[in-house]
C-alpha cells in the first residue's frame, strides 16, 4: 500500500508530465515555417519577440475557460486557431493552406479567405510571439500569433 506522500508525488509528477506534453512547441516550430513562407515570396524573416509572446499567452491563458476564436482587439495583428495538435507549426501550416487564395498584386483575398496567409506574409511585420494552450471545454488547443506592427 502507498503512503499518502507517494500518492501525492505519483499525482503531482502525472500533472508535470502532462504540462510538458502540452508545452511541446517551442519559438522555433512557429518561427521556422513562419520565415519558410516568407522566403517562398522574398520577403525578409521575422525574429521571435518576447514581448508579444507574454501578450499572446496572457490573451492565451484567458481563454482557457471557453476557448472561442475571437481577437483580442489588441495593438498587435493577429492570427489565431483551434485544434488537437500541439506543434505551432501544424497550426502555422494551416494557416499557409490559404495561399492560392492571396494576390499578393493587390494584398488581397481572390478566392475565399487569406488573411492569416497574408498576416504571415505582410512585409512590415518583423517581429513574432505565439502561444498555445489547452481548453478546458472542449480538449481543442487555444493558439495565438501575434505581429508586430500590425500588418493587413
Amino acid at each position: 500500500m502507498m503512503s499518502p506522500c507517494h500518492v501525492i508525488l505519483s499525482i503531482v509528477l502525472l500533472v508535470c508530465t502532462t504540462t510538458l506534453s502540452l508545452s511541446q512547441s517551442t519559438p522555433q516550430d512557429f518561427l521556422e515555417v513562419h520565415n519558410q513562407a516568407r522566403a517562398e515570396v522574398g520577403v525578409g524573416p521575422m525574429s521571435w519577440n518576447h514581448t508579444l509572446e507574454a501578450y499572446a499567452q496572457s490573451y492565451a491563458n484567458g481563454r482557457i475557460p471557453e476557448c472561442k476564436l475571437e481577437h483580442s482587439m489588441g495593438p498587435y495583428g493577429e492570427n489565431l486557431a483551434e485544434g488537437y495538435g500541439t506543434k505551432g507549426s501544424d497550426y502555422v501550416k494551416y494557416w499557409l493552406t490559404e495561399k492560392p487564395n492571396y494576390d499578393p498584386g493587390s494584398n488581397s483575398c481572390v478566392h475565399g479567405e487569406c488573411r492569416h496567409y497574408a498576416q504571415i506574409v505582410c512585409r512590415n511585420c518583423i517581429h513574432l510571439g505565439c502561444a498555445i494552450v489547452k481548453c478546458n471545454n472542449n480538449g481543442l488547443m487555444f493558439v495565438i500569433c501575434s505581429y508586430s506592427p500590425p500588418g493587413n
